[in-house]
C-alpha cells in the first residue's frame, strides 16, 4: 500500500492484529519517459561521436550520475560487488593495502530528481554537438511532470 500516514494508519486498524507489516518511505523512481528520452539521446550522441551506447552511458554516469567512494582491500575484486566504478587511488592502513573506488549508481536506481540531473547533462552534451533535443518548453513541461511525481502534488 502507498499512502500518507493517516491512510496507512486507518488501513492498519482494519487488519488482523497478528499480521506483521513492513513499512518504508515511498520514493519516486525515475519515469519511463525520462528513461526513454535519455536512451534516445545517448544513442544519437553515441552515433555522432563514434562511441558505443554502453561506453557513453558509463561516461554519462561518471559525468552526471550519483556516486560514492568506497575503499576495498587490495585483494578484493570490485567487479564482484559493483557494476559501474572507477579506481581513484590507493592507500595503506595498519599495514594493509586498499584501493579506493568511485562507485556509480545505475540510472535504473535513480529517483526522479536524480534522473532529472542525469538527463540535463545528456541534453547539454547533445546540444554541444548540434543534436536537436526537445524545445526548452517541451523539456520544462516534462520536468513539471517529473516534479509532480517526485513531490506527489497536483
Amino acid at each position: 500500500m502507498v499512502g500518507n500516514a493517516k491512510q496507512i494508519i486507518d488501513y492498519l486498524w482494519t487488519q488482523d492484529k497478528d499480521k506483521i507489516f513492513e513499512l518504508k518511505e515511498h520514493k519516486s523512481k525515475r519515469t519511463l519517459s525520462q528513461n526513454a528520452y535519455a536512451w534516445k539521446l545517448i544513442n544519437e550522441l553515441g552515433n555522432k561521436i563514434g562511441m558505443s551506447k554502453e561506453d557513453l552511458y558509463k561516461q554519462m554516469l561518471e559525468d552526471y550520475g550519483q556516486s560514492i567512494i568506497v575503499s576495498l582491500l587490495d585483494e578484493i575484486n570490485p567487479e564482484y560487488y559493483f557494476k559501474y566504478y572507477k579506481k581513484i587511488g590507493k592507500g595503506k592502513t595498519n599495514g594493509k593495502g586498499f584501493n579506493h573506488y568511485r562507485v556509480y549508481k545505475g540510472s535504473s536506481e535513480f529517483n526522479t530528481l536524480e534522473m532529472k540531473y542525469f538527463l540535463d547533462g545528456i541534453i547539454q552534451e547533445c546540444e554541444n554537438v548540434g543534436i536537436p533535443t526537445l524545445t526548452p518548453n517541451e523539456i520544462e513541461r516534462m520536468k513539471l511532470v517529473w516534479i509532480k511525481l517526485l513531490f506527489q502534488v497536483d
